[in-house]
């Protein structure tokens, strides 16, 4: 038995498309990752995407467009990958990281509202294992008290919230296409907003700072540089992967809520194991369990060659720079903590067949508890 905790969904034909734009010699600045930001746009339904060289470097983007600074705090979860900090941290401004909400992982208001002062400048949320934040209520906190909002869509893309898709509520959503990730570029990310002069700014900063795309230049090397930049550029081989990926997607998602569903339905069984109920606007990065003794799972999940992952095993706030940085103690995460010792990721994933679904179900039935 090898069963893998994440398999992309390349196929023969996308490493063929692969080929061809090595062959041709046009590897970045093409129109490949026009298209690719073009399905994009269009399966979330917003209004402006940019690809990305990665999540992180997309948040970056968005926390500068943002305006956050030196003496700016932004709260954000405990609950999060590091990326999510760092992009914060870049910027000269602070992060205020929080506890989370103890069923869904993710900050609510009531955590945000016992967290605010008037040095907060901004909150990131981030969609926990593809379970969409409460938005809403979020948002018109963040409006009434003039505070920028931006989304860490990471692990959510296909995930919604009031039938809008997440990333379009904040400034800006912000998306991974790593590897274990519902798609990939092998490293890669893309940027979401419906704010037209944000767009423009962060476009400008994702390539140097220079004035014109190579599109738009009329002479080789005619373009001036306003400001700083980055090169956060995604190449052409990797839009044409997301680019594949990205038109059948949907299939991809319908494919991982049955098998969600199926993990539901045959792990209810055991009363100890704990998960969130079943909502069709869960995009199923992952299939998240809380057992009180994990280790003994994840020991049979071994010797049984299952993949898994721990989301995370180390919040934020016991990372070393941050605990010194901010002295920050356990006492303060309580519910971040317990969310850290209990969960398991299992895999989810177009190619997992339900018989693998039934076997890494059977095993874990057998031994939580």
């Amino acid at each position: 038995m090898n069963i893998k905790f994440a398999k992309p969904d390349i196929l023969k034909k996308d490493i063929k498309n692969v080929e061809k734009i090595l062959k041709s010699g046009w590897l970045t600045h093409g129109q490949t990752t026009k298209n690719f930001e073009k399905e994009f746009r269009k399966f979330t339904n917003s209004k402006y995407s940019l690809t990305t060289s990665s999540c992180t470097s997309a948040l970056h983007l968005a926390c500068i467009g943002a305006g956050f600074k030196k003496n700016d705090e932004v709260i954000i979860p405990s609950m999060t990958h590091v990326a999510t900090a760092h992009a914060v941290e870049y910027t000269g401004a602070s992060v205020k990281i929080v506890d989370v909400d103890k069923l869904t992982g993710n900050l609510n208001l009531g955590i945000i509202k016992k967290n605010y002062s008037k040095k907060v400048k901004g909150i990131i949320i981030v969609h926990m294992s593809g379970i969409a934040n409460e938005v809403k209520k979020i948002l018109k906190f963040c409006k009434d008290n003039n505070i920028k909002l931006i989304e860490d869509c990471a692990h959510a893309l296909g995930s919604y919230c009031n039938n809008r898709h997440v990333g379009n509520f904040g400034l800006a959503g912000c998306f991974s296409f790593y590897p274990t990730k519902q798609i990939t570029t092998g490293e890669g990310g893309m940027l979401i907003t419906n704010n037209k002069s944000f767009f423009d700014r962060v476009k400008n900063l994702k390539a140097f700072g220079i004035s014109k795309d190579i599109s738009e230049r009329k002479i080789p090397g005619d373009y001036d540089v306003n400001s700083i930049g980055y090169n956060y550029r995604m190449t052409e081989f990797q839009s044409s992967l997301g680019l594949d990926q990205i038109k059948r997607y949907k299939k991809n998602l319908f494919k991982r809520k049955i098998v969600a569903k199926r993990y539901i339905y045959n792990l209810k069984k055991n009363k100890q194991i704990l998960f969130k109920k079943y909502s069709q606007d869960f995009s199923y990065f992952v299939f998240q369990i809380f057992v009180n003794n994990r280790n003994e799972v994840i020991s049979e999940l071994n010797k049984n060659k299952i993949g898994f992952s721990i989301h995370y095993l180390n919040p934020l706030h016991n990372l070393s720079y941050y605990k010194k940085r901010y002295s920050l103690k356990k006492v303060n995460f309580k519910n971040t903590e317990i969310y850290a010792k209990k969960n398991i990721s299992l895999p989810v994933y177009k190619s997992l067949t339900i018989k693998e679904v039934d076997i890494i179900s059977k095993l874990i039935i057998k031994i939580a508890r």
